[in-house]
């Protein structure tokens, strides 16, 4: 018997080789055995691409931290100018209605003349309610001209320069208004006081003084017009000794956030003081 040489056997091996193979991918099984035959290698190479990925993330991440650090600082920059805007645009809008409201007032009361003056200083002493307005005697204003805004009577000019004037306020101390009660329409007085208090005065004690009731001014004394609101009585008192009653006002104009006001400038206040007979001490 010849014998079957090496050569012969390696091309038998292949052959049968092949074949299986063949027959294994006919059958489908070859998939699974390649894919449990690399499975080890494709742990292996997600271990590596974690650990490249850790190291590259490692390297770069200051950097993106710089970036995002610059990027946080530009937009506070961008919010705080926003917001500043943001606050122009309300106090716009709040000086444009401040300005509606006097407008209003205005055209309500078309008996008077107005000059519209902003307020641009306060009286800093504690004892004395003035306001300093940046119109003044080049404008037509005077001193003794009345000062309201829509809420009510504010005061009267005190003093005038060119270009200015000083407000004395009816919360000042020595601020005396004559007014009249509109229920009763019994006549009395608003004097100021140190505090900034407004209080009712020389009220006759047989008038039924009720909280609530509005306070005009009553033209009499030539220092105001007739028919300007100040206020509404809050606390009457009441005493049966006393020969006047009092109360105290609570006044209609906000005197802590004036901003804005009108000059009445077709109104001449008039000087009755050499008139009025002297008290005898």
């Amino acid at each position: 018997m010849k014998k079957i040489s090496n050569r012969t056997w390696q091309t038998l091996t292949i052959i049968l080789i092949v074949a299986g193979v063949l027959i294994l991918a006919v059958s489908g099984l070859l998939g699974n055995i390649i894919g449990k035959a690399v499975d080890p290698l494709v742990g292996v190479q997600s271990w590596v691409s974690t650990r490249v990925n850790a190291a590259v993330d490692f390297f770069t991440v200051p950097r993106d931290v710089t970036t995002l650090l610059q990027q946080n600082a530009a937009l506070q920059s961008e919010v705080s100018r926003l917001q500043s805007e943001i606050m122009e645009l309300q106090q716009q809008l709040v000086e444009t209605d401040i300005l509606y409201a006097l407008l209003d007032f205005a055209r309500e009361n078309p008996n008077n003349q107005y000059i519209a003056a902003a307020v641009i200083g306060k009286d800093p002493s504690p004892f004395l309610k003035y306001i300093i307005i940046d119109h003044g005697s080049d404008d037509g204003i005077f001193k003794g001209m009345p000062v309201v805004t829509e809420q009510g009577l504010v005061g009267n000019v005190d003093a005038v320069t060119a270009s200015a004037a000083r407000v004395q306020l009816i919360t000042d101390q020595g601020s005396v208004v004559n007014v009249k009660l509109q229920e009763s329409k019994v006549e009395a007085q608003v004097q100021g006081s140190v505090t900034g208090d407004i209080t009712l005065e020389m009220v006759n004690p047989s008038v039924d003084m009720a909280e609530g009731d509005l306070v005009f001014t009553s033209g009499l004394g030539g220092t105001y017009p007739s028919e300007i609101l100040i206020g509404q009585v809050i606390s009457p008192e009441i005493n049966e000794n006393e020969l006047f009653l009092t109360a105290s006002i609570q006044p209609s104009v906000d005197f802590s956030n004036l901003q804005a006001v009108l000059v009445i400038s077709n109104f001449q206040a008039v000087d009755i003081k050499p008139l009025v007979p002297a008290t005898i001490p």
